[in-house]
């Protein structure tokens, strides 16, 4: 749904446009929602803490995300400079090592150096690591916290866990460079990782989420990660950039202080220690060692540099580009909770219905729906059947969509979201209006419902997977 202009640039989509309001529109929202949650937890005595705990869920993880995501979009660059991201958008912790080499020998390092690889992000491996942490249980492969660079999650990650215990570990992420592209300097890498080590559990700064803290002091971990692979008899060369970045203070997006000198290690694998020793050979006369080697910047690459400034149409292909990495990942979570908060709403249409059936004398009695010359019973059966046979077809609907959107399909999430969108403007013109009250005993759990489902379907892995191919004819 994109459209050419006669240069041939490429201007925004109407999903791309959609889809960011939708998302500025969940965020707003979702305030709106956090406040009258925090209202309801002081009209029910003690059991209103269990709104206070719900109020800080909602703010911590979905209210401050979300404003995060929204600010960051406009004010952090999306151009590398040194610093990965969070899926907030927020400025996380600084790249420290650069490799050469292939996978498979990137992972023989790491793994013969004692490092474990991390677990993906799932549901069973984040109830793992909670319970690791209550019962101090050793859990060696942890999942890290998705970072971002190049627009993309972490490639893999390793770890080491210290004396058994969750809450502390080193751990580096690693990420595949992009086809062609150069470090600042004109160096050829063909990863890039960032290692740190946590050095406890907390609150995060900036969202309040529950979180590792990492040490300050980023540099010891970087070469901690180096000399453990060097020393575990792997074939390495190891080359330093001296004041790749200036040294700097500053907080990752935990809120944690970080530290580094700016010197960035460059460490060639498997068969690109060959190519670096004979550059280095080169460069200084003779053979160099294999742990000072010379890594030759790549001159003879003929590359475009990337601009500073990224123009907006080649921003809003970044949506396509996403979507075309999406084709090989699995479904998020998020896609799978928006269409069961979908299942939710259906579930809370079901109760509705029952409700009115059992209140339904009450409900002729208030509205006065008997007419001149018919019969109160034949009115009131007839209101009554037409409403149920409606609200039926409707909820089937609903679930039919909550199928779709599970299954990836654009066009349903985007139904979804904006039938969202009507039925929360509704409820705020009521309430704003002081025509309705919005409490746990009217409207709140349908209102919430509402904006969970525009917060998880708007997010960027709903909107990758979503897009991600182009729906057949053949396709059920």
């Amino acid at each position: 749904m994109g459209a050419t202009t006669a240069t041939g640039g490429r201007r925004l989509s109407v999903n791309a446009l959609l889809d960011g309001a939708v998302f500025v529109y969940a965020g707003i929202a979702a305030i709106w929602l956090a406040w009258l949650v925090l209202g309801e937890s002081f009209g029910f005595g003690w059991f209103g803490i269990l709104f206070f705990v719900a109020f800080w869920l909602l703010l911590a993880y979905l209210v401050l995300p979300r404003l995060h995501r929204i600010l960051t979009t406009i004010y952090v660059p999306d151009y590398f400079i040194g610093r990965a991201r969070t899926s907030d958008g927020l400025l996380g912790d600084p790249v420290n090592l650069a490799l050469l080499g292939e996978e498979a020998a990137v992972h023989e390092a790491m793994r013969r150096a004692g490092w474990t690889r991390a677990d993906d992000v799932d549901a069973a491996s984040s109830w793992r690591i909670i319970l690791s942490t209550i019962t101090r249980r050793s859990y060696d492969e942890a999942p890290v916290s998705p970072l971002f660079l190049f627009g993309q999650m972490q490639d893999f990650a390793y770890q080491q866990e210290v004396e058994g215990n969750p809450a502390k570990r080193h751990h580096v992420r690693f990420w595949r460079t992009p086809e062609g592209w150069l470090l600042p300097g004109g160096r050829r890498v063909d990863w890039l990782a960032a290692g740190t080590f946590d050095r406890a559990v907390g609150f995060s700064l900036f969202t309040l989420q529950i979180t590792h803290k990492i040490d300050a002091d980023t540099d010891v971990e970087r070469d901690h990660i180096v000399r453990s692979v060097v020393e575990s008899g792997v074939p390495a060369a190891v080359d330093v950039i001296r004041d790749f970045s200036t040294g700097y203070h500053s907080r990752n997006g935990g809120g944690d202080t970080i530290t580094t000198d700016g010197d960035l290690p460059v460490l060639a694998l498997g068969s690109a220690v060959g190519a670096a020793e004979a550059a280095g050979a080169a460069t200084s006369g003779s053979r160099a060692p294999a742990r000072a080697a010379q890594l030759a910047p790549a001159e003879h690459l003929a590359t475009a540099k990337r601009a500073a400034f990224e123009p907006l149409a080649r921003l809003a292909d970044r949506d396509a580009e996403r979507a075309a990495l999406a084709r090989v990942q699995r479904r998020p979570v998020a896609t799978s909770l928006g269409a069961l908060l979908i299942v939710v709403r259906v579930l809370l249409g079901v109760i509705w219905l029952i409700g009115l059936y059992v209140q339904w004398p009450t409900v002729v009695r208030e509205l006065d729906l008997v007419a001149d010359g018919v019969s109160e019973g034949e009115v009131s059966a007839f209101v009554l059947w037409t409403i149920v046979v409606v609200g039926v077809i409707v909820l089937l609907a609903e679930l039919v969509f909550a199928w779709l959107v599970f299954r990836g399909s654009n066009w349903a999430r985007i139904t979804v979201m904006v039938v969202a969108i009507l039925s929360t403007l509704v409820s705020a013109v009521d309430y704003f209006g002081g025509d309705a009250e919005i409490t746990i005993r009217t409207t709140l759990l349908t209102l919430a419902v509402d904006i969970l489902v525009l917060l998880a379907l708007s997010s960027r892995s709903a909107r990758a997977y979503a897009r991600r191919r182009a729906p057949t004819r053949a396709e059920p």
